[in-house]
């Protein structure tokens, strides 16, 4: 779709529906976005180097809910890290206590030996001060299991790129997020830990490598009895679902091909239709892709994570308030509306929450807009989205219109309904490529048609943007049909990293027994 020159435009209106046009995807756009996902699955499950890097995560298993036990979980994703102790109490509910932990910024740059101290050093202060269980005789994970005697057992979340090449064991890629700790790159995270834990002759196994979508999946699972998916749509977006380790074709002639069964794979779907082959770009995500950290890169995440939305609403703001003649704020914008990523999404968020209706998404028409014609239930709506636009961006009062009010909130829908919708389509594709769901008019054999569909979820978009949940279920709807859509039970499983992590040291020891 050609992207329209705004200043050519002078009937207001047009513009908004032609910008409305481009954000909207139609059903036929859905199912060939799901195909072109679907292949992107093969080709990640196939060979190394993907974009989709489908990346096998060698847990096996997923928690029923009915487990014991007391595990250990760090949580180092950037500034702060966590130490957290679950305990959970095998009727599909845990206790968690946690204590955080600043990172400075001279252990992010010196040697790796003194940051791994460090975090050894900040798990021995937790079980000192805040650990509810005295960890002399830790209870074991199944009645028979082998006595453990006074280890403790961890889980790490390590937040950075990592070549994992079995469920305790990852060799550190590169760091980011501003670290640069020397000695680090290219060697195992979980072995420089246990290093240091070892050096304070600390009774810590760490015995699980994990990644936070992946924490979401088991966190959910134990909460619900199991689970197939575990999605962020928050800041970032990602999904793991459960796979037959016969179709992850990447790993044949290797040993956990041969014993065959179940993987959970890590999909990293952030990284879909990298070719920009057929994700619908508008001008306005060309320049929030250019003038990205990562241009050419993480093109879905783009197009659907908290990070990005704001971004985009406020490239296409701009460009109405840059029109000729001006259709927004009379042409004139503030310091938080010209400043890259000035607009957040939680902006976007507040114009949904202001405008509150469920049902009806209408506007009055702008082309002959007359406030004096507006029923008195409108112009309520309207003018707590122009009090949102004059608190959030700065503007004088006098310079927002009711008019304004109405543009801004079209925008700010039609985004975060793309972002919803896309999303859906992700959800589609997990449930099609494990054979609970089938393609419009595709003949297969599905799984346990008359069964509930777990899915966790986890993430500011899911948790609280309105109607982000119901928009994503209709595009889901779309794709799968409703038969499947409604057995689908979107559940939020918190904490994937905390949590997430202690349940995949669970999920660890049953692996060894």
């Amino acid at each position: 779709m050609a992207p329209i020159s705004i200043p050519q435009y002078t009937n207001t209106q047009g513009v908004v529906d032609q910008i409305e046009h481009q954000f909207t995807l139609s059903p036929e756009t859905l199912v060939d976005l799901t195909k072109a996902f679907l292949n992107e699955f093969e080709l990640g499950l196939g060979s190394y180097g993907q974009a989709m890097a489908m990346i096998p995560t060698f847990v096996t298993g997923v928690p029923d809910g009915t487990e014991t036990g007391t595990f250990l979980a760090l949580d180092l994703g950037g500034t702060n890290m966590r130490v957290c102790e679950v305990v959970l109490n095998g009727d599909k509910t845990f206790n968690l206590v946690q204590q955080k932990f600043k990172v400075s910024e001279a252990l992010k740059s010196g040697e790796a030996s003194t940051l791994f101290d460090y975090l050894a050093d900040s798990v021995h202060t937790f079980l000192i001060t805040h650990a509810t269980t005295k960890y002399a005789s830790p209870q074991s994970v199944d009645a028979g299991a082998a006595p453990t005697g006074d280890v403790v057992h961890l889980g790490l979340t390590f937040s950075f790129p990592v070549e994992q090449t079995a469920l305790g064991a990852g060799k550190i890629l590169t760091w980011t997020k501003g670290f640069s700790a020397t000695g680090a790159v290219g060697n195992d995270v979980v072995k420089l830990l246990q290093d240091a834990f070892d050096r304070k002759s600390m009774h810590v196994k760490c015995i699980a490598l994990v990644n936070d979508t992946v924490g979401t999946l088991l966190s959910r699972s134990y909460i619900a009895g199991g689970s197939v998916v575990g999605a962020i749509f928050g800041t970032g977006t990602n999904g793991a679902y459960i796979e037959e380790v016969a179709k992850i074709r990447k790993l044949a002639n290797t040993p956990v091909a041969a014993q065959g069964g179940y993987m959970v794979v890590n999909t990293e779907w952030g990284a879909f239709n990298n070719s920009r082959s057929h994700l619908p770009f508008t001008s306005f995500d060309n320049a929030v892709d250019r003038l990205s950290i990562n241009p050419g890169f993480q093109a879905f995440e783009k197009f659907i994570s908290g990070m990005y939305l704001g971004e985009i609403a406020r490239q296409v703001v701009g460009s109405l308030v840059d029109a000729v003649p001006p259709i927004l704020f009379g042409g004139k914008g503030t310091p938080v509306l010209n400043a890259h990523y000035g607009l957040d999404t939680s902006f976007m968020s507040n114009i949904e929450t202001a405008w509150d209706d469920n049902d009806d998404h209408t506007l009055p028409s702008l082309g002959a807009f007359d406030q004096e014609q507006l029923s008195p239930q409108v112009k309520v709506k309207l003018d707590r989205i122009r009090q949102v636009i004059v608190e959030d961006l700065a503007f004088q009062s006098e310079q927002v219109t009711l008019k304004d009010a109405a543009i801004v909130r079209t925008i700010c829908y039609v985004v975060a309904r793309r972002a919803a919708t896309l999303s859906g389509v992700a959800l589609a594709t997990v449930l099609i490529q494990t054979d609970y769901a089938s393609l419009p008019g595709e003949a297969k054999s599905l799984k346990n048609e008359k069964e509930t569909i777990n899915v966790g979820v986890d993430g500011s978009l899911i948790e609280k943007y309105p109607e982000f949940e119901k928009i994503l279920r209709e595009s889901l709807r779309v794709v799968v049909g409703e038969n499947v859509e409604k057995r689908v039970d979107i559940g939020l499983a918190k904490d994937g990293s905390g949590v997430g992590a202690a349940l995949c040291a669970l999920q660890a020891l049953k692996q060894t027994h």
